[in-house]
């Protein structure tokens, strides 16, 4: 490899994007891997994780790099596409060794890891050099702050103990991929060892946490969720959407089931166990009880202004819900829909009840899956409106909430068989 310099940081190289010779952008660096070869011997850098579209993970070579600097990354482009797995006595440097403890030789004491370089020695392999380690530092999950410490770069040979073994935070793990979306983050949580998962979710503020759950496969999901104090998991329960708090509820054994429920805000919880009482593959087990609900008598300015809150999804925010009070779910008598579309040719004034779209039927909470995919399908929608035997709306079914389910249980975990154009290591 060809390097200027030879030695690089890890931190500084990642969300870089790696090119191959003639330009063309693969993708993008999000960890680095080495290889633990045992007391006394630094571990040697064997190769990058790179993000490539479709925000899979694949492993590049080390031998294939061919420029590594901090404005760019350029490798001559035979990568095997096959999603990257880890292997034996390999470490993820950034979800593993960031944040680990090392003890400093001659007494240098406690420090924890930073940030780690590598470098190129005359046989043109790459090893772990030295480190970057902050002394008598602290981090605080809730405040996001690390007090202050002495910051050192120390050499390999000046680190008497390396521990990954123990518990371990990750500060830099979280700060380093706080860019992510949410599935993103989830992916690469799912890839890490189940102590390393644990460790890096604690680490989450709550609504991210939450965020973070609803994409992550169901073991993984309840690993983290029974890993946190009963406090905490019904804090993060109470952030996510109720359907998805729901269905991770039902994973659970039933009297821990029942003690988070109670531990939830009173209203939260009635949502979470209206949503669990109903048959699965139903509506009524798939819906959200909280779309956009609002009166006839509402304007088209106020609803454009409900939709425009960041916390609903494109599907939710692309339909109103007109229904007679009471406005929570189970609702008044169902009026009918306004589409997002009309609202934006409406003029602000215009009241909702004049613009209704009546000629979408509702379906029924018990109405089987297999059903409420084929409207969606056969009327291009984003949601569908869903009653109760007396007219009343109890929630909306939006595509994301039909495909999650429809998918096989492990569509988050499993890799896609699609060719393979690019050659190299093989992982699995």
């Amino acid at each position: 490899m060809s390097t200027n310099p030879t030695r690089v940081f890890i931190a500084r190289l990642l969300g870089l994007d790696v090119f191959d010779p003639l330009g063309d952008r693969l993708g993008r660096l999000r960890d680095a891997v080495v290889l633990d070869r045992g007391a006394g011997r630094p571990p040697q850098a064997v190769g990058i994780v790179v993000e490539v579209p479709g925000k899979k993970r694949v492993f590049v070579p080390i031998t294939r790099i061919t420029s590594m600097d901090p404005s760019q990354i350029i490798c001559t482009g035979l990568v095997n596409l096959r999603r990257f797995q880890q292997r034996g006595a390999e470490m993820l440097v950034v979800a593993e060794l960031f944040d680990s403890k090392v003890i400093l030789a001659d007494n240098g004491g406690e420090a924890t890891v930073e940030d780690i370089a590598i470098e190129q020695n005359r046989a043109g392999d790459w090893h772990v050099s030295s480190l970057f380690v902050r002394r008598g530092g602290q981090t605080s999950r809730l405040r996001g702050l690390r007090r202050r410490g002495e910051l050192l770069i120390v050499d390999w040979a000046e680190i008497y103990h390396w521990d990954i073994s123990g518990p371990q935070a990750a500060t830099q793990f979280v700060a380093q991929h706080d860019d992510l979306k949410a599935a993103d983050f989830a992916e690469a949580l799912h890839e890490m060892s189940g102590k390393r998962r644990i460790e890096v979710a604690s680490e989450l503020q709550d609504e991210r946490l939450a965020d973070v759950l609803q994409e992550l496969p169901d073991d993984d999901q309840v690993q983290i969720l029974q890993s946190l104090d009963l406090e905490r998991a019904a804090d993060v329960l109470e952030e996510m959407d109720p359907d998805d708090a729901a269905d991770l509820l039902n994973e659970l054994p039933e009297e821990q089931k029942e003690e988070l429920l109670q531990l939830m805000e009173p209203e939260d919880a009635r949502d979470v166990r209206r949503l669990m009482q109903y048959e699965e593959d139903t509506a009524g087990s798939v819906m959200t009880p909280v779309p956009v609900i609002l009166p006839p008598e509402a304007t088209v300015a106020e609803a454009l202004a409900h939709v425009r809150k960041e916390e609903l999804t494109p599907a939710l925010a692309s339909s109103i819900y007109v229904c007679r009070p009471p406005l929570e779910t189970p609702t008044g008598r169902y009026l009918g829909v306004v589409h997002i579309q009309k609202l934006l040719r409406a003029a602000p004034p215009e009241a909702l009840g004049n613009i209704l779209d009546t000629d979408l039927e509702p379906v029924r909470d018990y109405a089987d899956i297999s059903e409420i995919s084929r409207m969606l399908a056969t009327y291009n929608l984003n949601s569908l409106p869903v009653v109760n035997d007396g007219g009343r709306l109890v929630g909306a079914v939006t595509v994301d909430d039909v495909l999650d389910h429809l998918l096989p249980d492990d569509w988050r975990a499993s890799d896609d068989t699609g060719p393979i154009t690019w050659q190299g290591r093989k992982n699995g």
